[in-house]
């Protein structure tokens, strides 16, 4: 099992509140994860039909036939469960008695905020991260292999093929969960939708531009999406506009949660074919941006990442609010360093006095340079957000 830099933080909020409550997509690590953190823990999963029927029916004696500390998995599936929680841990008083986890936050986002505020903490554990399989001596040469194998800790754990996994995974829980959620019988326009989605990945979201392709409603695109992020599948990255007014494009950016769901969707399967697609310089931000919120959620912190853009076209691809100061970030997808390609980020700083320091990561060599502009490998992009 690979060591998870999570772990860490998860003990310490374990002796610091009654329940911990950690969400993440599928297959991230949240169930293998909280069992390493004691044997003392017993563990029930609510995936059981049987476990599910017992804790729906009669919860009261399902929790009391947990002794001592339980986890409880995808308590998403029972939230009626939390209201007999909160009387449990009222009762006892003891720090650390429940890990919940929890793989779609819309079905759990108003049962935790009723029953157990002030009582649980919220715990955010995305698949593995760059630095994790380093730890592991698990290193790829290419960002093109990272990107297409992916981050699911299953993939390594039991050898899998990418394309095997990554297959089976849209299958049985993107195909099967997510659709039943949407509400979409059509599988076609299923399909349809989160490959269009998959091929808009790091732009500008046009909400109407993407529903004319579908062929529905700006509306039902956004609840379609607000499914797929609830879910954990994607995330949106917002704009920064403090300071900024009118001048900025004020829509999000979604991205994909583990880039090889999204080189799966997008039909690339050899680094070969990574490295001409059109996508590339897009797959490759997808990349970076996930290895800077895996960064700030294994430390348990609000992510405060953002991207700007301004009327005029001027981007930076990443901004990360560090105390009352900003870091931008720009990502290229190139091996070869050109004082060019910090043209954005010496625009940024000299509206925004707010801007201390400046970064390039691509796929070549780390450089130092002066007046805090640096370029960074990719592979240390997560450095940036400690």
């Amino acid at each position: 099992m690979i060591e998870r830099s999570a772990k860490t933080e998860l003990i310490k909020l374990l002796k610091e509140y009654q329940v911990v409550t950690v969400l993440g997509p599928r297959q991230s690590g949240k169930t293998t994860l909280a069992k390493a953190i004691s044997a003392e823990y017993a563990y029930s999963n609510l995936e059981e039909p049987e476990v599910r029927e017992f804790a729906f029916t009669d919860p009261k004696a399902y929790l009391a036939q947990f002794r001592g500390k339980v986890i409880i998995d995808e308590i998403q599936r029972v939230p009626e469960l939390l209201s007999y929680i909160q009387v449990a841990v009222d009762e006892s008083k003891q720090n650390g008695q429940y890990i919940l986890t929890g793989s779609h936050q819309l079905q759990l986002q108003e049962a935790i905020s009723q029953s157990l505020a002030g009582r649980t903490a919220v715990f955010r554990l995305m698949p593995l991260s760059i630095g994790e399989l380093s730890a592991a001596n698990i290193k790829y040469d290419s960002f093109s292999e990272y990107c297409i194998r992916g981050f699911y800790p299953r993939l390594y754990d039991q050898k899998m093929r990418p394309g095997v996994m990554y297959s089976n995974y849209y299958r049985t829980y993107v195909e099967r969960d997510v659709r039943q959620l949407i509400q979409l019988k059509d599988l076609g326009l299923f399909e349809k939708f989160i490959a269009l989605v998959a091929g808009r990945v790091g732009q500008i979201m046009d909400y109407s531009s993407l529903a004319n392709d579908i062929g529905v409603d700006a509306k039902t695109v956004k609840r379609w999406l607000s499914t797929l992020e609830a879910s954990f599948l994607i995330f949106k990255l917002n704009p920064y506009f403090e300071n900024f007014g009118k001048r900025v494009i004020k829509a999000p950016k979604y991205y994909f949660s583990d880039t090889g769901l999204l080189c799966f969707l997008l039909g690339i399967e050899k680094e070969s074919q990574l490295i001409r697609d059109p996508l590339v310089g897009s797959v490759f931000e997808n990349l970076v941006v996930t290895e800077a919120y895996k960064a700030r959620y294994n430390q348990g912190a609000m992510a405060k990442l953002y991207f700007i853009r301004d009327s005029n076209g001027n981007e930076i691809d990443l901004i990360y609010k560090k105390g009352r100061d900003l870091v931008a970030i720009e990502i290229k997808s190139a091996s070869t360093f050109s004082s060019h390609q910090l043209k954005s980020l010496r625009k940024f700083r000299a509206v925004l006095p707010q801007n201390k320091e400046s970064y390039l990561v691509y796929s070549g060599e780390s450089k130092n340079l002066s007046d805090n502009y640096g370029v960074l490998n990719f592979k240390q992009a997560g450095s940036l957000f400690g």
